[in-house]
């Protein structure tokens, strides 16, 4: 993991890609140090511009003479100093495993750097095995000409995760640039991200903070858990923080806005059922389906919603290039939309 003092932004003048020296499938940049940072050695300063590459692969680079500095070959162990150009030589993206697809998305923003999306319920993010098909990623592949690479090349552009059955705000990344600009910004908390959800009972508190962590059950990967439930090594546990306030009160349920301060899987699902206020739906940590029946005491009892009544309702950031504010919103998903007509229609 990066830490900030490894990865100021006034470290480097530059990182452009160019071709007149080198093979065409391969990419050269160069990088130049603006400020010395005692004890922070090469591979750990080209893996904070290159976040997604492993250390591992980047001293294996260095290694083959891929990287130099002012012009000469060089050790992991070398420390940048101020005024040093750094040159990389990457080599070529290995084929893309995701296959391109004709799925419409709802794109929210486009530009020649990122796409921002609304993205859909029961939709997963990326395929988890070459045959996979229908995620955000094969479709965005087929939509956009580029998308930035990684060492996963089942994730092509994927910069965070949703959950498969939560809506909202999704950004892709076009280029490797925009990509690790904006990951440091995730990484360093400094994006903020605001979900809606529709939780169940009267919450008391008009906000709050809960801070408690989390860990992946130890007998399912589709489950997490807090230290109070049989856990598992302490080591697991990684922290979890969400700040709640509340949007409105209804006869049984409450609609809340959520900002998570970090991003752990099912965070704000887990946290919201711990203080005794499931997400309508999300059975898998105590939320009941809801049906119109249920809400306006007449109508149809088919489940309005069966999985979790969550939307990434905004994301606010620093464009990684234009680096002027960006605030990237999506509008509620038409299920959760109906329940909250039917909620202030008869359970004011």
């Amino acid at each position: 993991m990066n830490t900030p003092d490894e990865v100021l932004d006034d470290e480097v003048e530059s990182a452009e890609a160019v071709d007149e020296e080198s093979p065409p499938a391969d990419e050269v940049h160069r990088l130049r140090v603006r400020k010395r940072i005692v004890g922070r050695r090469l591979d750990k300063f080209l893996h904070s511009r290159y976040p997604r590459i492993s250390r591992t692969s980047l001293q294996s680079y260095i290694k083959e003479g891929r990287v130099t500095v002012n012009g000469l070959p060089t050790k992991s162990s070398y420390e940048p100093a101020s005024g040093d150009e750094v040159q990389i030589i990457l080599p070529p993206p290995p084929p893309s495993e995701v296959l391109p697809q004709d799925i419409p998305i709802d794109i929210i923003y486009e530009d020649e750097w990122l796409i921002a999306l609304n993205k859909a319920e029961g939709m997963v993010c990326h395929p988890a095995y070459a045959s996979q098909t229908g995620t955000v990623a094969n479709a965005v592949a087929f939509h956009a000409a580029t998308l930035s690479r990684g060492e996963d090349p089942f994730r092509p552009g994927i910069v965070h995760r949703l959950d498969k059955n939560t809506t909202g705000v999704l950004l892709i990344a076009k280029t490797d640039e925009a990509h690790w600009r904006v990951s440091l910004q995730f990484e360093r908390r400094t994006v903020r991200k605001e979900y809606f959800a529709i939780c169940e009972g009267r919450i008391k508190l008009d906000g709050d903070i809960i801070n408690k962590p989390l860990a992946p059950h130890p007998e399912t990967t589709q489950r997490m858990i807090l230290p109070s439930a049989s856990p598992p090594r302490q080591s697991m546990f990684k922290e979890a923080i969400t700040e709640y306030r509340v949007g409105k009160r209804y006869r049984g349920y409450t609609s809340v806005n959520l900002f998570p301060k970090t991003g752990r899987t099912h965070q704000l699902r887990v946290h919201m059922s711990s203080i005794g206020h499931p997400i309508v739906g999300d059975k898998l940590y105590g939320g009941r389906p809801v049906s119109e029946s249920d809400l306006a005491g007449e109508g149809s009892p088919e489940p309005l919603i069966e999985h979790q009544a969550l939307h990434a309702r905004r994301l606010s950031l620093m464009h990684p290039i234009l680096e002027k504010p960006l605030v990237l919103e999506a509008p509620l998903s038409p299920r959760i939309a109906r329940i909250l007509e039917l909620l202030e229609q008869y359970r004011k």
